[in-house]
């Protein structure tokens, strides 16, 4: 039953992969062909679907070995990467409440999307999703888990830019995705660091040989996974970027954003599980990051004025107790806590466009007056305690300006230092033409001018290709007798030679280099 794991990732990718070459080739396209898309997309992940909840049915029974080998992917050296997959514990389970979950997601919408402009781009995006979050999920490996990790991080980009020509929404996506390369970055240093002291990526190997890292290091790669998490979940201070991706169609938000994305960095925590034991300080950082993403949540959600901004800063706070539980140690509730929120939201977020209809004769629920009389947190709960506006205060703006500095540095100090030298000489002959061409020459009008070069290096650059070229013009093409012309293009040569070199950047470097050693 173990080789069933391949097939649930792999027929959703399938099914991608047909409707994207449909859509690419014209093949599909239109309201006529919309019934085939939806028939590609919902059959793929209802197969899926059936083939994980086989395969949780057979964990339950006992009947998995634990794992699954595809064969090796990448090798080198002492670094071995298998195409592996986990057939049995929390990600098999994930993996059958998944792919019901986006079963559900994809049969709502095809009647919500119907006559939508990008109708088969958006159950393309979609099955490519589902195809990497089952991978996520199912992933043997740390590097098999973040391919699946950056996939649903594009395909998150992708469907909150689906209305492209909204600038809000192009904005907003690309604030998004930004934001979570920083996750990314830190994943990536974790991988890098987990094999450098486990000598392994294998999801297995790593949490077996924990307990052998020292507290700084497993405490070094715990934060780094930690990180990660945060900024995919929507931790604090990364918390901001889930109220944007609320620009894209609603059952992506519901997917996306309430029922199964944004539940993968409690997964990679629960994974992780006995690294995180081994790594106290990390454990605090879940737990105080937690508490204070539940806060803001909780908060800023009461004076939300529509209705997916609420139900998306409900799902922050709830996450933030995710979080919480898993840093004091409570991992398996956080677990269940995961699989509940997920159906509950995605219902929620799904039933969103009907709420105020079905709570048309509800009162709305008054705030305790405690908190009412806060009129300052109030100020500060509409403004989003003014996270975006610190964000770009303290991070955007300074790269901002340290690019613009380090543009004005190389265009004004570096390229006037080391100028840009090119010869304009005159040729003669063809030959000398094609030689001057193929070293970049640009020919001029003017048959005594030198090239023209900016800088120090520039200048003393020009100076010499004019030397040569007068030594080349006179003792080579206008030497007298045969001695003296050959002799000359042998000369000729070697100058051509040595022009060459001069005009190599590295050179260039070391002319300058030389002249601060000499004014120095």
């Amino acid at each position: 039953m173990d080789a069933l794991v391949i097939f649930i990732p792999l027929l959703p990718l399938t099914a991608a992969m047909v409707i994207g070459a449909g859509c690419l080739f014209g093949w599909l396209a239109g309201e006529a062909d919309e019934t085939i898309t939806s028939d590609i997309a919902s059959g793929a992940i209802a197969l899926s679907s059936l083939l994980a909840l086989v395969l949780l049915g057979a964990d339950l029974l006992g009947h998995n070995k634990g794992g699954f080998s595809a064969g090796q992917w990448l090798g080198s050296d002492t670094l071995d990467i298998r195409m592996n997959f986990i057939s049995t514990g929390f990600g098999v389970v994930l993996a059958a409440l998944f792919s019901l979950l986006l079963l559900i997601m994809i049969r709502f919408s095809i009647n919500y999307m119907h006559r939508e402009p990008g109708f088969h781009r958006f159950f393309f995006i979609l099955s490519l999703f589902a195809a990497a979050m089952l991978f996520l999920v199912l992933s043997g490996n740390a590097v098999g888990t973040f391919v699946g990790w950056e996939i649903a991080g594009l395909c998150s980009y992708l469907l909150i830019a689906f209305a492209y020509d909204r600038p809000v929404a192009a904005a907003n996506a690309t604030r998004v995705f930004v934001t979570n390369r920083i996750g990314d970055a830190a994943f990536i240093l974790a991988i890098g660091l987990s094999y450098a002291w486990l000598g392994s990526v294998n999801w297995i190997q790593v949490t077996s040989l924990a307990p052998q890292l020292s507290n700084g290091q497993a405490t070094a790669i715990a934060l780094c996974f930690a990180v990660a998490a945060f900024a995919k979940s929507a931790q604090f201070p990364f918390v901001p970027w889930l109220a944007r991706a609320m620009e894209g169609p609603t059952p992506s938000s519901a997917v996306f954003y309430g029922a199964v994305m944004v539940h993968a960095g409690v997964y990679l925590l629960i994974l992780l599980q006995p690294l995180f034991e081994r790594a106290p300080l990390a454990m605090i950082l879940l737990a105080v990051a937690g508490l204070l993403t539940a806060v803001y949540g909780f908060v800023v959600g009461l004076t939300q004025t529509d209705v997916k901004s609420s139900l998306v800063f409900a799902a922050s706070g709830q996450l933030g107790l995710m979080f919480l539980e898993c840093g004091l140690g409570f991992w398996q509730l956080a677990g269940w806590h995961l699989c509940a929120h997920a159906v509950v939201r995605g219902y929620q977020v799904l039933t969103a466009p009907a709420l105020m209809h079905a709570v048309h004769d509800s009162p709305i629920k008054p705030v305790r007056p405690a908190i009412a009389r806060l009129h300052w947190l109030y100020v500060a709960s509409i403004q989003r305690f003014w996270l975006d506006q610190l964000t770009d205060w303290a991070v955007v703006r300074p790269v901002r300006r340290l690019a613009h500095d380090m543009g004005y540095f190389d265009e004004y100090i570096i390229g006037r230092a080391l100028g840009a030298p090119a010869p304009a000489m005159r040729a003669i002959s063809s030959l000398a033409q094609i030689e001057e061409q193929s070293i970049g020459a640009l020919l001029d009008n003017d048959a005594d001018s030198f090239a023209r070069g900016s800088g120090l290096a520039g200048k003393l650059t020009q100076w010499t290709a004019g030397i040569l070229h007068w030594f080349e013009d006179r003792f080579v093409l206008r030497g007298v007798g045969k001695g003296s012309i050959a002799y000359g293009r042998k000369l000729g040569y070697a100058a051509n030679k040595i022009e060459q070199l001069l005009f190599r950047p590295r050179y260039l470097a070391l002319f300058v280099f030389i002249t601060l050693l000499i004014a120095f």
